[in-house]
């Protein structure tokens, strides 16, 4: 079975800051021809109110960005709030910047998400971690930062949201990190590796350097039900490298699928 592609909702975050722009939003992306979505950089909006245009519009959210603040002081209607979205993925875009400053980070990190993943869990819902490039830095034992990320936690409770540039930017396979998720990664971020003199940049799909046809293989092989197309910064309108990239990826997808 294939997976389903998608859109990760930061990439038009300037567009999702009221609850008007939101409606206008998601129903520009189902117009696009999106089904699954990444909540993410959302503006306020009353969350049933969110959920009810979810579900008229039959949208699929199949993770979410939760600012970690959330997750440790109002975990409970977090869980209601994704029930309501018919989500079962409780996604932390980064750890905070407090734990990345000195030697133990990581192991405070871990002791303040680990019961937070579990409770998550007892929930009957899941706790994913989105990496960026930080996590590659090489840690006092010799292990880099995101290996204690995955050895250190309980691969039923602690998953991932591995994002192919910042895996590139850390100097690393992509698609080899990738398949070490194995089993702890639902949804998987895309987005292509560019460079302009000496400078990498993001890029549409296809329209960079990473070999995204290997990584799709990566996915399946891992067990990926979701890919969403991301774009932290994009050279014009966001909504048209949405629509370049989703052209791209679902042309991959045919190519690997055939």
């Amino acid at each position: 079975m294939s997976m389903t592609l998608g859109a990760q909702l930061y990439t038009v975050r300037a567009f999702t800051k009221t609850p008007e722009m939101i409606e206008s939003t998601l129903r520009k992306i189902k117009d696009m021809g999106f089904r699954t979505i990444q909540i993410s950089g959302f503006g306020p909006m009353d969350p049933q109110k969110l959920a009810d245009l979810v579900h008229e519009l039959d949208l699929y959210v199949c993770v979410t960005h939760t600012p970690f603040a959330r997750l440790q002081n109002d975990l409970p209607a977090v869980i209601r709030e994704h029930r309501l979205l018919g989500c079962d993925t409780i996604g932390l875009g980064s750890m905070p910047g407090d734990y990345r400053e000195d030697a133990d980070g990581v192991d405070r990190f871990l002791a303040d998400i680990t019961p937070i993943a579990h409770a998550i869990k007892e929930e009957g819902l899941q706790f994913a971690y989105h990496n960026h490039n930080f996590e590659f830095e090489r840690a006092a034992d010799g292990r880099l930062k995101i290996d204690h990320l995955f050895d250190d936690t309980d691969p039923g409770e602690f998953h991932f949201i591995l994002d192919t540039y910042w895996l590139q930017m850390g100097g690393v396979s992509p698609s080899g990190y990738i398949r070490r998720a194995a089993g702890r990664m639902k949804v998987c971020h895309f987005k292509d590796f560019a460079v302009t003199g000496y400078t990498p940049h993001f890029a549409e799909v296809g329209n960079g350097n990473l070999d995204l046809h290997e990584c799709y293989r990566a996915c399946r092989e891992a067990g990926v039900k979701d890919i969403v197309i991301e774009q932290d910064t994009c050279p014009g309108d966001p909504f048209d490298s949405l629509a370049v990239s989703f052209k791209n990826l679902k042309q991959i997808a045919a190519d690997e699928e055939a």
